[in-house]
């Protein structure tokens, strides 16, 4: 067939296309809308962890919530987007870390950060304002697919057929601090379709490692959607980068400890984007008491592969474990522990594991 039939065919399709389709939008670093809605992918696989089966208390009460709602509001609200005072918002950054400080309460702030996820094309699998916490369900940056000559000429009408081949996942952590605001942090973890051997006969999906400069994106947007000029949020997430200070894995007594060479604030944060961004799934935290909830999967256990895990019945050996993360304060650095459920020292293999992942992710 001729390059001009060819050319006649895509035309003919697009004529045929045309009518049930929309546009996204091009030219921009994200756009995880898509026609319809959010393209929505159940791809929860983390390395050696797994997001479990939600708990009913997760549920979203009141049923689903629009984007398009969520620009109808009342005119009196409108006064809580926008920045009270020049320091009302402004963005912190430690390494490759970095947070927003709001001079607002958590009640003030928590509908604002919830409509903001909703507005850029996510849905949530975690909704807890008891816990400050948000969780988008897997969804696909329509701005990585490349603008080949089909896509510039067929574009928008075939966008169903193209896939950039990774996923993303945020989680967003909204913290009361000391002085009557709150600190927001927002973390990013991504995944990759990947062939599964060199025959290319399947592919399989695979964690890809988390990206600061997306985490920074949206920060950036998310500081405007509060009420700071698109200039100033711009400038403020293109600061110079300040090094971390650097940690150690050692062992002390029966436990395998994690050393920290900060105050008790920064270590209790980096610890706390480290459980976000590696993909535990965070139950609570009492920070008066330095301690982490979290649940954990030692995947390690069986050979079987992550897929088969999730699609049959788990054994109770298997299934997830409790763990306490303890963050200490000494007289020369803090002291990050693992802990079982009854806030005893572990110091197991997946113990050790455990503090492995968070190390590695604070390096």
């Amino acid at each position: 067939m001729s390059f001009a039939s060819n050319r006649a065919t895509l035309a003919l399709t697009l004529l045929v296309l045309l009518s049930g389709c929309g546009s996204i939008m091009d030219g921009d670093k994200v756009n995880y809308k898509t026609e319809g809605g959010t393209k929505v992918v159940p791809l929860d696989i983390p390395p050696d962890l797994t997001q479990l089966t939600r708990d009913t208390r997760y549920a979203v009460p009141g049923g689903a919530v629009t984007a398009s709602s969520m620009g109808v509001r009342p005119v009196q609200t409108v006064a809580t987007t926008a920045a009270k005072q020049v320091n009302d918002v402004r963005i912190e950054r430690d390494g490759k870390q970095r947070w927003l400080v709001v001079n607002r309460t958590a009640d003030v702030v928590w509908p604002i950060v919830q409509g903001f996820w909703k507005e850029n094309g996510f849905e949530y699998v975690i909704e807890q304002q008891q816990l400050g916490l948000l969780e988008t369900e897997w969804a696909e940056n329509r701005a990585k697919i490349p603008q080949d000559f089909i896509r510039r000429n067929l574009g928008k009408v075939l966008d169903g057929l193209y896939s950039s081949g990774e996923r993303d996942k945020f989680r967003t952590r909204i913290e009361r601090n000391s002085t009557g605001g709150v600190d927001i942090f927002v973390t990013h973890r991504g995944m990759s379709e990947e062939y599964k051997d060199q025959t290319k006969s399947g592919t399989i999906w695979v964690p890809r490692p988390s990206d600061p400069e997306l985490e920074a994106e949206f920060l950036s947007r998310l500081m405007v959607k509060l009420g700071v000029s698109a200039e100033q949020a711009k400038a403020s997430t293109a600061t110079a980068q300040v090094a971390q200070s650097k940690t150690s894995l050692t062992t002390k007594g029966d436990a395998a400890t994690l050393n920290i060479p900060d105050s008790f604030d920064v270590a209790w944060r980096r610890v706390g984007l480290a459980l976000d961004r590696t993909g535990f799934t965070v139950e609570d935290r009492d920070r008066a008491q330095g301690v982490y909830f979290v649940r954990y999967v030692d995947t390690t256990k069986e050979e079987k592969g992550f897929f088969s895990k999730m699609f049959s019945s788990s054994t109770a050996d298997t299934g997830p474990v409790k763990y306490r993360i303890a963050v200490r304060k000494t007289d020369s650095v803090t002291e990050v522990t693992v802990q079982n459920a009854a806030g005893k020292a572990e110091n197991s293999p997946v113990a050790q594991r455990i503090l492995k992942l968070v190390a590695d992710d604070l390096r």
